[in-house]
């Protein structure tokens, strides 16, 4: 942010020793390698560097196996992780022997804010964050201001010491909520979409807001509000965003320059790894958001990798990604648990007796809650004014706005904020443990709390009959267009090939209708065959590792040949994850969606009892599922049978719209036109 005469970056960080400008004498020095403190201010944990390294590296071992030991824990109970390891965190803190280990603001900021905000990005979806850019924007910047603005209004009220620039500041600080903790428990319970949509969106801007913002307060507090005016603010905050886009929106550009002629997907991969980093700091050196330009280029980026990248490129960068926000979600919470004791301690040494800064803390963490509540109602009916949710077909209701506002829980970037608040501030210790109050019980009372609230309330989380449905549909057009270019080319075929391509894109969309039938007891085509060619893998694998035991083949073509084996069996176990989920849904198709004149003309209708396929009664075939002409009500089987009665019915008699004939189902399905509904 351009600040004129003043420069925020350089603001509450740690004054220089004593000594000579900039350095500590030689005895300081000595001190300070008694007391585990290096010549720079960061702690040692041993009396010499070499031995200093090995236990910062044994600590970041230790930490990384934590987070991954407690994180199975937690989803083998079925408990939140993000909860779990602060709980943890904070009980290792009073550990005899284990080091106190200090979140720096550079290090969330710059080394871990980036890298988590670029891989939600990339797997956000910039068609649903543009439908919903009104209340994503209404959040994450009239929200954050109007926070800022209570919560240091409540603070200055209880503590009249602290100025009201380091009111504001603390208010700024725990202003923003967090993408990692509402979205992972979000996802785990199964919030709407929509809602999930919105807090990601929220949580992917309103933190440049909340920086600004601390950045003035903190200005304010070092050189004066004499040195600080309101027009240089705006004109701050303005070039904060526009900067941020079009930094962004470069960095987009030339990566996708760079991807339409990359076709490594190691290399590409490689890219991605830079592209956050850079986007932040390049935004920052020219004082725009960091946050904004690693947004939108992750965005832009996720938006177009269909067509830059490769296919082997996207599913090693989604992987990569996946496990990279994975390790750095899950260790932000347990080193925000390991902040507890020091912050404890400081706060022992405070002058304010314990009952005002209990009051103050509490205070500040029903404000959060309370103001957001507030402000999600009024957006909600004076300005944003929701449409019909396509999940639902209908308006939402006032409850997914309860949910939404509940769904608020802060995160790591409040606390390393905090520690920006320079030593100037009045009472800092309490305003840093103001932080870590509002992080803390914002996970747990909301966190643990938003499942019952969700299931209380009645909001309906995303059904998978209409997934499965939906991409049965999808699957059915796409093969439609296939179909239509493989009418369109010219070629010889002396082999046969056609046929077998047909063959298998058929095959492919079977699979994807055979998940519809949730209710037949026996199996599926598509799940014999999943059991049968998984069990061949298994042994084909078997025989391919003999023979590099062996060592009679290079290693590169026995890694291409296995590669190309787990390929095939990671496609069968995703399907064969999805039809067991579905098993386990009996749901009712709902209203919405696109549908055509024939669907519109015919209402789905009840089928008779024991519903049978006239044509594999007198063939003596065996049906799969069951479908229902609605014109003249005949039932015939589906194209997973071996007759495919009901498609042949169309043919013959051009009715277009048959519905299923299975118990538990009422979509439709209109053979001309490949929709549902």
């Amino acid at each position: 942010m351009a600040h004129g005469a003043y420069d925020v970056r350089a603001l509450g960080r740690p004054d220089p020793p004593a000594g000579r400008p900039g350095e500590r004498g030689q005895q300081h020095e000595d001190e300070d390698r008694h007391a585990g403190v290096t010549p720079g201010g960061g702690r040692w944990f041993a009396s010499n560097r070499h031995n200093g390294r090995v236990e910062i590296a044994v600590l970041l071992v230790a930490l990384a196996v934590g987070v991954l030991a407690f994180t199975a824990l937690a989803d083998r109970f079925e408990v939140p992780a993000p909860l779990l390891l602060i709980a943890v965190g904070v009980a290792v803190a009073y550990v005899p022997g284990v080091p106190e280990i200090h979140l720096e603001p550079d290090v969330v900021l710059i080394g871990l804010l980036p890298p988590l905000l670029y891989s939600t990005a990339i797997q956000s979806s910039l068609v649903d964050f543009n439908a919903n850019r009104r209340p994503i924007f209404l959040l994450s910047v009239g929200l954050v201001a109007f926070t800022t603005v209570g919560i240091g209004a409540v603070v200055h009220s209880i503590l009249p010491a602290t100025s009201w620039a380091s009111s504001f500041a603390i208010g700024a600080v725990v202003a923003p909520p967090d993408a990692v903790a509402a979205t992972a428990i979000g996802r785990r319970i199964g919030l709407p979409r929509r809602v999930v949509t919105i807090l990601e969106g929220e949580s992917l801007l309103n933190d440049a807001t909340a920086l600004v913002a601390l950045r003035t307060a903190v200005a304010v507090i070092v050189l004066g509000s004499a040195h600080v005016s309101i027009w240089r603010v705006g004109v701050d905050f303005v070039w904060a965003a526009v900067g941020g886009v079009l930094i962004g929106a470069i960095f987009f550009v030339a990566v996708a320059w760079m991807r339409k002629r990359i076709t490594d997907p190691v290399l590409d991969t490689g890219i991605s790894f830079v592209i956050p980093f850079s986007a932040y700091i390049a935004a920052e050196q020219a004082h725009a958001s960091g946050v904004i330009a690693v947004v939108i280029a992750g965005l832009l980026l996720g938006h177009r990798a269909p067509i830059l990248q490769t296919a082997q490129s996207r599913i090693a960068e989604r992987m990569n990604w996946r496990t990279i926000a994975y390790i750095l979600e899950n260790t932000v919470f347990l080193l925000i648990g390991l902040q507890a004791q020091w912050l404890f301690e400081d706060v022992g040494h405070s002058e304010l007796s314990t009952g005002r800064i209990v009051a103050v803390c509490v205070a500040t963490l029903v404000g959060v809650v309370a103001l957001r509540m507030v402000w999600v109602f009024i957006t909600r009916y004076a300005l944003a004014r929701p449409g019909p949710d396509p999940d639902i077909g209908y308006k939402p209701p006032w409850t997914f706005t309860f949910v939404a506002g509940w769904a608020g829980m802060r995160g790591v970037v409040t606390l390393a904020a905090a520690f920006v608040i320079p030593k100037e501030a009045e009472h800092r210790e309490i305003l840093l443990l103001i932080a870590f109050t509002v992080v803390a019980g914002t996970l747990f009372i909301q966190g643990l709390s938003l499942p019952w609230v969700a299931r209380r309330l009645g909001v309906p989380s995303p059904d998978p009959m209409d997934d499965a449905l939906a991409r049965a549909t999808i699957l059915q057009q796409a093969s439609k267009a296939g179909y239509e270019e493989l009418e369109r080319m010219e070629y010889d075929d002396p082999h046969g090939v056609r046929e077998l391509v047909e063959q298998r894109t058929d095959q492919r969309n079977f699979a994807a209708w055979e998940r519809l039938g949730t209710t037949a007891d026996e199996e599926t085509p598509s799940e014999l065959y999943s059991r049968i060619r998984r069990a061949m893998i298994d042994a084909e694998r078997r025989r391919v590792l003999e023979i590099r035991k062996s060592g009679t083949v290079a290693s590169e073509v026995i890694s291409e040949v296995l590669s190309m084996l787990d390929v095939e069996e990671s496609m069968l176990e995703i399907a064969h994850q999805e039809h067991d989920e579905l098993k386990v849904v009996n749901a009712r198709r709902r209203p919405g969606g696109e549908v055509c004149d024939e669907l519109e003309k015919y209402d789905a209708v009840e089928t008779e009892e024991d519903p049978a396929c006239q044509g594999c009664l007198e063939e003596g075939t065996r049906w799969v599922a069951l479908r229902q002409c609605l014109e003249c009500g005949r039932i015939g089987c589906c194209d997973s049978s071996p007759k495919q009665h009901a498609t042949a019915h169309f043919h013959e008699s051009t009715h277009p719209v048959m519905q299923s004939a299975e118990p538990g189902e009422d979509w439709r399905w209109c053979y001309i036109h490949h929709l549902t509904a």
